[in-house]
């Protein structure tokens, strides 16, 4: 793994600066928590209210999980180029203006409108997730995964109240003549819009910039060893990305296609918004709140070990969400738990071992490009899900989608016993 980073948080400048970047992100994190919230929590409601549709119902987090997969590539490169700071800034802004059509769509009854404006929001979600290395940029390996998941937890409190929030919300957005549906949305847009400013104003130094510049500084001050620094094989280093990638992409892929489904399979059999408000910020919840101990158990037992038990518990939540009876909150409820666990399992553990395979000069753009990935996976995940449950049933999808995140256990048991690995 690229151990160079250590020297950055050893040194005096890099700790001071870690602690204040972990701080600022955590404000960010918990106002764009609940823009994030409002997609998911009423998105396939208003597609499905406005096409009349259960099997279109999935698009919107498709089209979402598309928007974010062209805004990684954008928030890394700028990333790589100019910094955190400017790559996560222009993340959220889009992502404001995303939810500022989304409202648009609604008064105008426009779906083409509509499914633009899901695209265009869909780079919030992208932000909130890249947001994460910029935690680990300043971070040693030992305290990698803890970087990250301080980061995470962070979103929790937005994720939880946001989708409390619906109800209030949607009465908002009637009293001011906003089609009721569209009223999470106008929480998303200030959320965004007060998280780009956060991170404008006060994440400084750029934690990016900053990590190049104390391992330049390391280097230089040891010119006898620099030459002789062992230099990991390209071989490793894409191993290392291709795990890590794959089982953060199946964590995304069934935790889309699951989540999207829920609250129109809860429409369906009788269950209020609020009820299905509740279910999706109780599974938002544990998506986050267990980061830290999470982290934790990232560093201190394995990355892969940890990246194994995230297909375990996804299987899991497929398997309690099935047999779940259609009436019954408190089932669905331990499902979306167990779901947003194995997610988060999943996100902590393959984001140590990718950050841990990359060196500095290219972390940023390889990290955009993997959450590309992550991010088509979620795309896909909530297209299919519609017809999935249009044609098949909601238990077949859930059930589906567990199986399928077993695959991520074979693949880190290669890998941990390869000898390419420590």
């Amino acid at each position: 793994m690229v151990t160079s980073v250590s020297a950055s948080i050893d040194d005096p400048l890099g700790s001071k600066a870690q602690r204040r970047t972990l701080i600022v992100l955590v404000a960010a994190q918990a106002l764009s928590g609940a823009g994030l919230a409002a997609g998911v929590t009423v998105g396939a409601l208003l597609a499905q209210e406005m096409l009349s549709s259960t099997g279109l119902a999935g698009l919107p987090s498709a089209l979402g999980t598309a928007g974010s997969a062209l805004a990684a590539v954008a928030v890394g490169r700028i990333s790589q180029a100019r910094g955190r700071r400017p790559g996560l800034v222009a993340g959220y802004l889009t992502g404001a203006i995303g939810s500022v059509g989304v409202i648009a769509a609604a008064v105008a009854g426009n779906p083409i409108l509509l499914f633009v404006a899901l695209f265009v929001y869909g780079a919030g979600t992208s932000t909130n997730l890249q947001a994460r290395y910029a935690g680990a940029d300043l971070a040693g390996p030992a305290h990698r995964a803890r970087a990250v998941s301080i980061v995470l937890v962070a979103t929790t409190l937005g994720g939880v109240v946001g989708p409390n929030l619906t109800a209030p919300t949607s009465n908002l957005a009637l009293a001011i003549g906003i089609p009721h549906l569209a009223g999470p949305f106008l929480l998303a847009g200030a959320a965004y819009a007060l998280a780009a400013v956060v991170l404008a104003i006060w994440l400084r130094p750029d934690p990016l910039l900053l990590a190049r510049t104390l391992e330049a500084g390391h280097i230089a001050a040891q010119p006898d060893s620099a030459e002789g620094r062992p230099h990991h094989s390209v071989h490793r280093r894409g191993s290392g990305v291709l795990v890590g990638a794959v089982v953060m992409v199946l964590a995304q892929f069934v935790m889309v296609a699951i989540m999207t489904m829920t609250p129109v399979h809860m429409n369906d059999h009788g269950h209020s918004t609020g009820a299905t408000g509740l279910v999706i910020a109780i599974h938002i919840g544990a998506m986050y709140l267990p980061s830290p101990l999470t982290g934790w158990l990232v560093d201190r037992c394995g990355r892969f070990t940890i990246a194994a038990v995230s297909g375990l518990t996804l299987l899991g939540a497929g398997v309690v969400a099935a047999c779940a009876p259609n009436d019954s909150v408190l089932l669905l409820t331990v499902a979306l738990t167990l779901l947003g666990l194995g997610w988060n399992f999943g996100l902590v553990a393959g984001t140590a071992i990718i950050t841990d395979a990359v060196p500095l000069a290219t972390r940023a753009k390889t990290q955009g490009l993997v959450d590309v990935t992550i991010a088509i996976a979620g795309a896909t995940g909530g297209m299919i899900s519609g017809p999935v449950v249009a044609n098949a049933g909601y238990p077949t999808l859930a059930v589906g989608g567990g199986i399928l995140a077993l695959i991520s256990v074979p693949v880190v048991a290669a890998a941990r016993n390869s000898p390419r690995w420590p």
